[in-house]
């Protein structure tokens, strides 16, 4: 039966991407015009029905700029908060797989219907026996086999990039993925996320709050933690500028602090894990995309944006080696650069201003295209491991920033965070 879904799974997957390789192929090489909005629907719905970690993948070529067609892009990422919930009896077959037939008797109430699905598992609302609000996160069955299935995949999907694309060695880019997606799949090793970013936030940023885990109601494919009640992040997209504006702070610090201060990125930005309390402050979810890095390669990071804001070239050739960019040369490091600025540029414009400015999307679109031309021409790049979730979750921050509208002197936040930067651990 396993090998069945596989294999229905399988040809699923690989006729979806042969649509979308005959689409690209199409307007890349033959100049025809399609329907790219109806069929990026189409292929949005297909991809949520499929859920598990293709979706992931999907989302994450969404972040690669010129790696889809525009339309493919803003589908895509839309895929986690749109994927459909499983129902009531598969439910109580994984609850009773988990916690044993006698389920029910460790909660007051447990609510079968699913308040929230996403590409992994889903959410749903429970009572505990003492009275607590509980938020009961329920993986999906058979999830291993799917990795491993959709795994098969990844290099068909990258090799519809690399078709019409050579700028990007993506070679590391599929182990990267492979590891994360694996550690996704362990909640126990989310639960000690979610404790060591709890008490980060709790020592320096009082208004960050991480739901507590319920180690007793947990396993390795179930995760039990309390319920936090509040508003989608994309709902304060029409308050004041002021409250906008502080809300941007917060996000900024909550992402940024981590990262520079204890090395640990919170990997999936997504507006559907933040939170707005009633109080203002903010509730980060879904810690299960959690990428560490030691304190060399940040200080690299750092570097570049040093060399990058004060015009220091041989900071930057020695910052790139430092990342993890070999072989590089003049011209390379030349293009490299055009890709820095747009990347570090509302870090180092000093003045109050949206993270992206008017025209900004359209402008690091054709910046993007012109850096991808010339990594081409010069025989591509290949990126570092630790890049690749550092670049698609700066991107996913950025954009809900920018649908927030808040506007910040990001320059003074970042200087801040990086001023003396010393990785620690959480206490």
């Amino acid at each position: 039966m396993e090998n069945l879904k596989s294999f229905k799974r399988l040809f699923n997957v690989g006729t979806t991407l042969t649509g979308i390789g005959l689409r690209v192929g199409a307007q890349e090489y033959l100049g025809l015009t399609t329907d790219e909005d109806a069929y990026a629907k189409k292929l949005r719905q297909t991809f949520g029905e499929l859920k598990g970690p293709f979706m992931k993948m999907v989302q994450f070529l969404a972040t690669v700029p010129d790696a889809l067609p525009p339309e493919f892009a803003a589908e895509f990422m839309t895929l986690q908060s749109n994927a459909p919930s499983m129902g009531e009896n598969f439910v109580r077959r994984r609850l009773a797989g988990e916690l044993g037939q006698n389920w029910k008797d460790v909660f007051r109430d447990f609510s079968l219907k699913a308040s929230n699905a996403a590409s992994l598992g889903q959410i749903h609302k429970a009572v505990s026996l003492g009275g607590e609000d509980l938020a009961v996160k329920l993986q999906y069955p058979d999830m291993e086999s799917v990795i491993r299935t959709d795994l098969k995949q990844l290099d068909m999907v990258l090799s519809i990039y690399r078709s019409f694309n050579k700028s990007i060695d993506t070679q590391d880019i599929a182990e990267e993925i492979r590891e994360r997606l694996y550690e996704e799949l362990d909640y126990g090793l989310e639960a000690k996320n979610l404790e060591e970013f709890r008490k980060i936030f709790e020592h320096q940023l009082d208004f960050v709050i991480v739901p507590k885990v319920y180690l007793e109601l947990s396993t390795r494919r179930l995760l039990t933690m309390e319920w936090i009640s509040g508003r989608s992040i994309l709902d304060c997209a029409h308050e004041e500028s002021d409250f906008r504006n502080e809300l941007g702070k917060k996000l900024f610090l909550s992402w940024y602090w981590p990262l520079y201060r204890y090395g640990i990125l919170h990997g999936d930005p997504h507006p559907g894990n933040y939170l707005v309390l009633s109080n203002g402050q903010i509730c980060i979810l879904d810690f299960g995309c959690v990428r560490r890095f030691d304190q060399r390669f940040l200080e690299a990071v750092v570097d570049l944006y040093i060399a990058i804001r004060d015009n220091k070239p041989e900071l930057a050739v020695d910052a790139y080696g430092r990342w993890g960019f070999n072989n590089t040369n003049k011209e390379l490091i030349e293009v490299l650069n055009e890709w820095a600025k747009l990347l570090y540029e509302p870090l180092i414009d000093n003045k109050k201003r949206p993270i992206q400015d008017v025209n900004g999307g359209k402008k690091g679109w054709e910046v993007a295209k012109k850096v991808h031309k010339r990594l081409h021409e010069l025989g591509g790049v290949k990126p570092p491991r630790e890049f690749v979730f550092m670049d698609r979750a700066a991107v996913g921050i950025g954009s809900v920033l920018m649908r927030l509208g808040a506007e910040q002197n990001w320059h003074k936040l970042f200087e801040e965070i990086i001023d003396d930067m010393q990785i620690k651990k959480a206490q």
